[in-house]
């Protein structure tokens, strides 16, 4: 079962990705000034931006406890600061959303951004990029426990690693957060229209 549900989360990844990229070039176009492709996102979007920023963070709590405690993985140091940022977010997304309360996502924002940056680190630890650190291997005291940071438990469709899945996570919470508190395209306009 352990590889189906491993295989499951890299797909999940993969679309996660294509909604990722999707936002990316939405948000790039609007910069360009092409607000059409933002207002039809917000438009089907409509006030649930929280609640399916709370949903990405619940399937990454899900899948980091079901990867650690069922498969058995154990997290290295990084790991485990990629977690901080995200089991938190489980909890108070679901508050926010509960609450329908968009506004205060903006306090949340630190939290993605800090775990897609240890995910970026993690990633070029990972690949090979840059060398393995002490604190991968050991806690402050000295401590020699959990994974190495370099280890790969897995590699699905020759890129998806437990950090690959991380950084994905971060990257939709941070969409997802950007869109609920970005000003609708109508309210944008009315505004323009306003001022001229």
């Amino acid at each position: 079962m352990t590889p189906d549900v491993i295989v499951a989360l890299a797909v999940l990844s993969v679309v996660g990705q294509v909604v990722v990229a999707l936002l990316l070039l939405t948000g790039l176009l609007s910069v360009a000034g092409v607000s059409v492709p933002l207002g039809a996102v917000q438009r089907i979007a409509r006030r649930r931006e929280v609640w399916g920023a709370f949903v990405v963070a619940a399937v990454a709590t899900g899948g980091s406890l079901y990867i650690s405690e069922i498969a058995g993985y154990q997290p290295c140091e990084l790991c485990w600061f990629e977690r901080v940022c995200v089991f938190a977010l489980s909890i108070l997304l679901l508050l926010f959303a509960w609450q329908g309360e968009a506004r205060l996502t903006r306090y949340l924002i630190p939290f993605p951004l800090a775990g897609a940056a240890v995910s970026v680190y993690h990633l070029l630890i990972e690949n090979g990029a840059i060398k393995e650190s002490a604190f991968c291997r050991s806690n402050p005291a000295g401590v020699v426990y959990g994974a190495r940071c370099s280890l790969r438990w897995f590699n699905e469709f020759g890129y998806v690693s437990i950090t690959v899945l991380a950084l994905t996570a971060f990257l939709l919470l941070i969409g997802f957060l950007a869109l609920a508190l970005a000003p609708t395209v109508e309210a944008a306009t009315a505004a323009e229209a306003a001022a001229a």
